[in-house]
């Protein structure tokens, strides 16, 4: 009887290659480089609210690879492949998350088609990579695709005609939630961490917890940053344990009902792009409407409120931006497939040589 791990790695990732033929993730430069390019995509995505980390790892074509190695770290494996295959993605992620999240956040909050259009470019550009790990494509999992792809599209009309709230104050409670909701979405293709991060009322607090502990480590002052510390240290112990359980539930998931899992991760993958209508903007909101939870009794307190805690609205966009974001879709696109495609020749000529004990897996 073949186990499931073997099936997992001569089926799933024959065409890639991202494991050998006993189960364990393929070490090489080119896969590295994948895991690198994809952590940082990852790290980026979970910066923007109506994007998902996991996503992204679906496009630079390592989420396989992403899910094995957390699901053998967390059970403290003593093989060195998975632990340095995960320090390649995480470590990427941590450092674009900790360096980026102010612009990145003002790129959103100012230049939301830019930033928009990029990553429907990106997500896109993943799809073929995804594709690929199908074939040949059963019906079950071309269902399970539709199914998914259906219900992504509801969650993007749900997102719209109920705007999620900025509103939160970042206690710890709420930001260790915030971290272990946030990271369990980061790991499940499909589902923004940082949507749900508004919905939560975290987003804000998040962004502004990391901005304050890099703060305190301009100024060198040891206090400031003990304080500064304690937010970040509850949203990673609900990181940790967010990524651990969602990641052992994926793995298990594609070990036993592989080709249904990809073919829902696939239609998750292209029904992220409703939710990233790039055309919408930042509106004064209502007088008599209540933002953090205070009642807005006038023009002038609706003017107070800063860019980043008002609603959002679509707006026609001009000729110029529809071809601007048109490029820039392009360009994400082509970006995401060359990721994606790091790594296939020396795939190809590592299955050509494969050994008679590999192959009769297949």
């Amino acid at each position: 009887m073949i186990s499931p791990s073997v099936m997992l790695s001569s089926s799933t990732h024959r065409r890639f290659r991202l494991t050998t033929a006993n189960g364990h993730p393929q070490m090489n430069p080119l896969v590295l480089g994948r895991c690198v390019i994809g952590g940082i995509l990852m790290g980026l995505a979970n910066l923007v609210p109506g994007i998902s980390g996991g996503t992204m790892l679906l496009a630079a074509g390592v989420y396989p690879t992403f899910v094995e190695s957390v699901a053998a770290v967390t059970t403290l494996s003593r093989r060195l492949q998975p632990w340095l295959l995960l320090a390649f993605i995480a470590i990427p992620a941590v450092l674009a998350i900790g360096v980026l999240a102010g612009t990145v956040r003002d790129i959103v909050l100012e230049h939301r088609w830019i930033a928009y259009s990029l990553f429907i470019g990106l997500t896109l550009g993943g799809a073929p990579t995804l594709r690929r790990m199908l074939k040949p494509m059963p019906a079950r999992a071309g269902i399970a695709a539709l199914i998914a792809f259906v219900a992504m599209v509801a969650l993007a009309i749900l997102q719209e005609s109920q705007p999620a709230s900025s509103a939160g104050e970042g206690g710890m409670g709420g930001l260790f939630i915030a971290g272990f909701v946030g990271a369990a979405a980061m790991v499940l293709p499909g589902v923004s961490g940082g949507y749900l991060l508004l919905v939560l009322g975290q987003y804000v607090p998040v962004l502004d917890a990391i901005d304050a502990f890099k703060d305190s480590i301009r100024t060198g002052e040891t206090a400031l940053m003990l304080q500064s510390a304690w937010p970040l240290v509850s949203i990673g112990v609900g990181v940790l344990l967010g990524v651990s359980l969602v990641s052992n539930i994926m793995r298990w998931l594609l070990r036993r009902h592989r080709a249904v899992t990809l073919g829902a991760l696939l239609g998750l993958l292209l029904g992220a792009v409703a939710g990233l209508w790039p055309f919408r903007e930042a509106v004064l909101p209502e007088v008599g409407s209540t933002v953090r939870g205070e009642v807005i009794e006038s023009v002038e307190a609706a003017e107070a409120i800063e860019l980043k805690y008002r609603p959002t609205r679509s707006y026609q966009p001009s000729a110029g931006q529809i071809g601007l974001s048109l490029l820039l879709v392009i360009g994400g696109g082509i970006g995401s497939l060359l990721v994606g495609r790091l790594g296939a020749t020396k795939d190809v000529a590592e299955e050509a040589s494969e050994s008679p004990s590999d192959s009769e897996y297949g």
